[in-house]
């Protein structure tokens, strides 16, 4: 069976780059018009358009995803201009910094919280009533692996994790029988930006060499590439995936915790 999402629309957060960026250009290759959403002005406008440019319909919301009123404006934009909601990629997030936990700032754990766990919940309590006056919708959080998994000196990232994907559960139960499923992708390493900034900090010797000995530990030798994770989105998306809901699907390359 083909994925066709023509006709329908998704909302994308941390559209900028990364899995965010392969994610609505996944969609719109397969026909989604794509609301584009991210605090990075010119990565966002860049990804719109690289949609622009195949012909196909993508726009840009600059908003912070912890600020209710900026989540309201995003998806009030996605509504005045396509009059819908199908498809929530409900992606924003940030590491935080390189920190033990005793010596962790306490203000850069609150914004990875409100990023990462705020931004999560407040695009659930906005964009899920839309799905439910339509009777149809699929959501897809971005949890990671470190929703299972903790790693050294990233404390506030894996908690934060750890709460989608509570949130992810507790959506998917309320809204299970008003025809919504809501899902999390659970990635291992992923190769983005994000992830070098993470091995930059973390490393003792050369980033390049914590990344060897990280590839080696995963079964199939190797990151994740922003579309393979995309591609497991968009399944989780369709209705191909129609009878699951309230997962949090890794994508590792075989590590198991």
């Amino acid at each position: 069976m083909k994925i066709d999402f023509s006709g329908q629309v998704a909302v994308v957060t941390g559209a900028g780059g990364g899995i965010g960026r392969a994610v609505a250009l996944a969609l719109s290759d397969i026909g989604a018009k794509v609301l584009l959403v991210d605090l990075a002005e010119e990565a966002g406008l860049e990804t719109q358009a690289q949609i622009e440019s195949t012909g196909k319909q993508a726009l840009f919301v600059k908003a912070d995803v912890s600020d209710p009123e900026q989540v309201q404006h995003y998806v009030n934009a996605a509504m005045q201009t396509w009059g819908r909601i199908d498809v929530f990629m409900n992606n924003a997030a940030w590491q935080g910094e390189i920190h033990s936990l005793i010596d962790y700032p306490v203000d850069v754990f609150d914004k990875v919280m409100n990023i990462n766990v705020r931004g999560v919940f407040l695009g659930l309590k906005y964009v899920l009533p839309v799905m439910l006056a339509q009777g149809r919708g699929a959501v897809v959080n971005t949890a990671s692996l470190g929703s299972f998994l903790a790693t050294r000196k990233l404390g506030p990232y894996t908690a934060s994790k750890h709460a989608v994907m509570g949130l992810t559960k507790t959506a998917a139960l309320e809204v299970a029988r008003k025809g919504i499923r809501v899902n999390a992708v659970c990635p291992g390493p992923v190769d983005t930006d994000m992830l070098r900034d993470i091995e930059a900090s973390q490393a003792s010797g050369s980033a390049e060499q914590l990344r060897a000995q990280r590839t080696a530990s995963i079964p199939d030798g190797r990151y994740a590439e922003p579309a393979e994770v995309a591609n497991l989105m968009v399944y989780l998306a369709s209705d191909l995936s129609s009878h699951i809901t309230g997962q949090g699907i890794q994508i590792n390359g075989g590590s198991h915790y």
